[in-house]
Formats: C-alpha cells, structure tokens, sequence
C-alpha cells in the first residue's frame, strides 16, 4: 500500500507541481520553440515550481496551435505563423530558449537562438550530425552563452546512485555493460517524425542515443572501437532503423584496449519489440546492468526513473566468493527538474553537480554516428539552413 501511495504521489505531483512561495524580482524568462509533445514535461511543469524561471513565451508555426498550448499552460504569449521562431528569438524579454524541435531542427534554430543572445536548453539528440553539434557549442562559447543537451535522466538521484556503485569499487572491475531502450510496435507510427529520414528520424538517433550515454557515463570513459552493429531497417524507408544493436569496446582500467582486456558494453534500441506468443505486446524495455569481476548493479528503469525503478546489486568482497543481494531506492523529483536545477545553477554563476558539457554531447553523437557507419545506414542529413557563423567576439 505504501509503494501504491508513493507511484500516486510522484504522478500528481508531476501534474500538480506546488507553486514557489515567492518568485524571484527577475526570474529566467524561457521560451519554447515548437508547441511540441514533450514540451509540458520537459520545462513547462518543471519551471512552475521553481523560484527563479517562468514560461514567458510560445512559438508555433500555426497561430491556433501556439494560443491552445499557451492557454492550456498559463503562457503569456504566444507566436504563431511562418516568422514565429524568429519572433520569439527577437524579443527582447526572453532569456532561454528551450529547443525540443525534430531532431533536423536542432541544429538551425539553436544556432539562430544563440546568435540572438539567447541561452539554450537543447533536447536530445542534440543534432543531425556530431559536427553540427561542435559548431553549436563553439558558437555559444564565443558568445559567452550556456548551452546544454537535455538528458535528464542523467540528473536523478537513481542514476548518480548508481554511478557511485559502480566507481565505489564493490563490483570488482567492470567488464560489461547492458543498456537496453526498446518498446512494442504501435508506439511509433510508421509516419511519426522518429521514422522520417530526412528529419533525423531513425530509432538510434531517437532512443538509442540514450543507451549510448548511460554506456559512455557508467564506464567513464569512451569507447575504443565498434565491434559490432547491425540495425532491422524499416521495410517502408530502407535508411531508417526500426531497431538497431550494437557492442562497443571500452579500454580497461590498465590502459590496455578491449575487448579480450577491457569492457563492452552491448546497447539495444528497437521500437518493434515482437509479440509474445504473437498476439501479447510486451512492456517496454528500459534496463542498464553494470557487470563486474565480484558483482552486478542493475537498475530497471533508467529512462524515467521517478515514476518507478528498482537499483539490485549483488556483490561479494573477492573474486568467486558468495554473494550478497540488496535492492535500493532513489526516488525524488522529476529528472527534467533536476536538470532544470542545474541549468539555472550555471546561468546564476553557481556551479552544479552535475552537468552535461560539450565534449559530452559531441562524444555521444560521434558513436551514434560510428554505429550508424558500422550498420551500413549512415548518418542523418545534415542542415542545409543558412545559419550564423562562429565568432571570435
């Protein structure tokens, strides 16, 4: 009953966050690009809360659309038609735009915000291609502007919980990693913006850059090498993958490359997960095991972890030796709030704990891409728009 009364709890607080007991005299004025799915979860329900930021502005590419999301969420404004983007950039009492435009987008309208003044909040994956990124953070660096890719799971209390058991040392050295993002069929549709190729769409872009990332920060180091890859591609557009798997080599702690003396780690995404018996849809998928010479720590549900998960870890003090088995429990806020918390921390000169950097983010999307060389897919289209430069000043 008491596990019943906390899922309860943590979903309508999600939807009914508390208002601040008093907001800032010069709270963080944000505005969205897009009047997207993800938008409410990803700042608009987060920010409510929070003393120091405000939802001022929406922009969509139609009127209708822009003024419903605005009403539905307290919005003050709201920018419609064909120039709304670019209003939204151009005005003047905005201070962060938060970006969670297709992935094609991305790379476009961040460097269009930031040569506009504005500070981004970027969803993820970040860009088309790795270099778009790099150009991305290079000109926000010159303008002297935050930046930052919007994984918020990485920000939860359960991930770091388990970050620190893995670099504790109570697993003995690591030697594989399992990160796992698959859902059934019928989630996404065959003409969802996620399977359109020219839109940055492919399951690897869409959710594998996830297991790509918890791979990456687990092992704390990156990759060395691709051993394998290979991707189901969608039967309607051949350079699209409905799923993809792929096993990365990381060097072991010595030094030496693996994978005969280091770590692999094994990454599944897939967005058609077979029926059970062929009439039962499974649940989703969403795992990372940490495997160790004397233990495992295996966390069940790293994508949204504040609506449940499980962190189980079976150790033992030697190599071979017996072991022990415990469950624990990080539960807290919604990891899109944490983020937020970082993000303003950053803006407000103070330093979080955790963070996501540049390096990060063009690391993660140069092993999306490898992966995506490796499958015979290549990588997305990169942008064709006419963008603002890097600059020195």
């Amino acid at each position: 009953m008491a596990s019943l009364y906390g899922f309860v709890r943590r979903v309508y607080l999600v939807f009914n966050p508390p208002a601040p007991k008093a907001l800032s005299e010069s709270p963080l004025r944000f505005g969205i690009l897009g009047a997207a799915k993800i938008a409410p979860l990803g700042i608009v329900w987060p920010v409510k809360n929070h003393p120091d930021a405000v939802v001022e502005a929406v922009a969509a590419r139609d009127q209708g659309r822009a003024d419903a999301f605005a009403k539905r969420h307290g919005i003050p404004k709201a920018y419609g038609g064909p120039e709304a983007y670019q209003r939204l950039l151009d005005d003047p009492e905005i201070d962060v735009v938060y970006n969670p435009l297709p992935v094609a987008f991305h790379y476009e309208w961040t460097m269009k915000a930031l040569a506009a003044g504005k500070h981004v909040l970027l969803e993820k994956p970040s860009s088309c291609t790795a270099e778009e990124t790099r150009k991305m953070f290079a000109l926000a660096q010159s303008k002297g502007l935050t930046l930052m890719e919007a994984f918020h799971n990485r920000f939860y209390p359960a991930i770091l919980r388990v970050k620190e058991i893995v670099d504790s040392g109570e697993l003995g050295t690591p030697t594989k990693i399992e990160a796992t993002f698959a859902i059934p069929g019928g989630l996404i549709k065959d003409n969802d913006i996620q399977m359109i190729y020219h839109l940055g769409g492919g399951v690897m872009m869409d959710m594998g850059c996830y297991p790509v990332a918890m791979s990456r920060y687990l092992a704390g180091t990156e990759p060395t090498k691709i051993i394998s890859a290979r991707a189901d591609v969608h039967p309607k557009s051949p350079q699209v993958d409905l799923g993809t798997t792929a096993t990365l080599a990381f060097p072991n702690p010595t030094g030496s490359l693996g994978p005969a003396d280091g770590l692999t780690a094994t990454l599944v995404a897939h967005a058609r997960l077979p029926k059970l018996w062929g009439f039962l849809p499974q649940l989703p998928k969403t795992f990372v095991r940490v495997i160790g010479t004397r233990g495992t720590v295996e966390l069940s549900n790293f994508l949204v972890p504040w609506l449940h998960h499980t962190i189980t870890v079976e150790s033992s003090e030697e190599v071979g030796g017996p072991l022990r088995k415990r469950t624990e429990k990080q539960y807290g806020n919604l990891g899109y709030r944490y983020q937020l918390e970082a993000f303003i921390d950053k803006l407000r000169g103070r330093n979080p704990e955790n963070w996501i950097d540049a390096q990060d983010s063009i690391a993660n999307l140069e092993w999306v891409e490898a992966i995506y060389k490796e499958t015979g897919l290549g990588s997305r289209p990169a942008s064709t728009a006419e963008v603002p430069q890097t600059t020195t000043g």
